[in-house]
């Protein structure tokens, strides 16, 4: 889920959000957000679709299905 770490991270700073401000208006820890971000861990599909809506894209885009 190498392209879903890119543009979780690219998101996220694109609107100048830390990680924690992220982790808190989406309500999982931090820690989960840098596994995220370093491909440590993978998101299950209710937090793909939770992030999407949260940044108004597809979870296709953010699973590199769609640009």
């Amino acid at each position: 889920m190498k392209v879903f770490a890119e543009r979780l991270t690219q998101l996220r700073k694109s609107r100048g959000l830390s990680q924690a401000t992220l982790a808190k208006d989406i309500s999982v820890s931090l820690g989960i957000i840098c596994y995220w971000e370093t491909g440590k861990s993978d998101p299950t599909a209710p937090k793909i679709v939770k992030v999407a809506k949260y940044f108004n894209v597809t979870a296709d885009y953010l699973l590199g299905l769609s640009d």
